[in-house]
C-alpha cells in the first residue's frame, strides 16, 4: 500500500490505459479515494476505466479478469476494511492484499494497492482525505511509478 513519506512525482503517461477497481462499500470513504487517485492519474493523463465491485475479495479477482485485456497497463485497487467484532477483518484485510501483491509479482504488473485496513471510520477518513493523507491519490502515483519503472526496463533491454 502506498504510504506517507516523501513525495512521489506523478509520473506523465499520456494515453496510458488504467484500470481503477473499486470496491464501494463505504460510499463517503470511497468518494476521498476516488477523488484522490482521479487526481493523480489525470495529472498523468491516462485513460481511466473504472469498474465497481461488491467488497475487497473481489478486486484482486477483477485486476487477474483484466490483465492482458484490453490493454490494460496499469491497476488501482480502493476500498476500506473496518476491523469489526469478528475475525472477518483478518481475512479480508489480509487476503486482499495478498492477492494483489501476488498479481503483481507473478505478472509484473503495476498496480497501486490503495484498500484502506482500519480499526474504525473515522480512522478511514483521515486516510482517505485528498487534504489529509490522500491514499487514493498514493495508490494511482503507486501504480503510475510502477508502470513508469516498466516502460524504463523495456526500452534498456529493447
Amino acid at each position: 500500500m502506498a504510504g506517507a513519506g516523501a513525495e512521489l512525482e506523478v509520473p506523465h503517461l499520456p494515453g496510458a490505459r488504467v484500470l481503477l477497481v473499486e470496491a464501494r462499500f463505504y460510499p463517503q470513504i470511497n468518494d476521498l479515494l476516488l477523488t484522490g487517485a482521479r487526481a493523480a492519474l489525470g495529472a498523468a493523463e491516462v485513460e481511466i476505466t473504472h469498474v465497481v465491485v461488491p467488497g475487497a475479495l473481489e478486486i484482486p479477482a477483477a485486476v487477474a479478469m483484466a490483465l492482458g485485456s484490453d490493454g490494460f497497463e496499469a491497476f488501482v485497487a480502493l476500498g476500506c476494511v473496518v476491523r469489526g467484532e469478528t475475525t472477518h477483518y483478518e481475512l479480508v484485510a489480509g487476503e486482499s492484499c495478498r492477492g494483489l501483491m501476488e498479481l503483481g509479482i507473478r505478472n509484473r504488473a503495476a498496480i497501486g494497492n490503495g484498500i484502506l485496513t482500519v480499526e474504525n471510520e473515522q480512522q478511514a477518513l483521515v486516510r482517505a482525505d485528498p487534504n489529509g493523507q490522500d491514499k487514493g491519490g498514493g495508490a494511482a502515483q503507486a501504480a503510475l511509478s510502477l508502470l513508469a519503472w516498466r516502460r524504463q526496463l523495456a526500452v534498456k533491454s529493447a
